[in-house]
């Protein structure tokens, strides 16, 4: 029970809505590149938005496309061979979904960082020390 009285809904703080596929630094960098991008974003092009090395791009764009959250399609631009990136409509939708979780996890902490009155100097109500 918290220690201000107040009851707090069973799972609160559980954020259900946050996909773990896209809570790791390097996809959330992705996801963004490509939302912001929808026609797609070249392999080179998103690798250095993200500064991630071939492999590292290629390990997580292999997870979010087994994942069905982004398409990899395989072609040629002047002879050369390229590699565009895309998101798909079910990847926008998840991701942006993710995102507005994130933003009530980012409210509910600056919600908590606001100074509390009615707390004493150790941070607690009276009656408390440290252990």
């Amino acid at each position: 029970m918290p220690l201000d009285d107040s009851v707090e809904p069973t799972g609160r703080f559980a954020y259900e809505g946050l996909e773990r596929i896209f809570h790791e630094k390097a996809r959330l960098g992705i996801m963004t590149s490509l939302v912001s991008h929808p026609k797609g974003l070249l392999f080179n092009d998103l690798k250095e938005l993200c500064t991630l090395t071939d492999g590292n791009l290629s390990r997580h764009l292999q997870a979010l496309n087994e994942a069905g959250f982004v398409e990899i399609w395989k072609g040629h631009q002047k002879n050369r061979p390229q590699t565009l990136c895309r998101v798909t409509d079910d990847g926008r939708a998840r991701f942006l979904d993710y995102i507005i979780v994130l933003e009530n996890v980012v409210a509910d902490a600056l919600a908590a960082a606001r100074p509390v009155a009615a707390l004493g100097p150790a941070g607690t109500k009276e009656g408390w020390s440290p252990a």
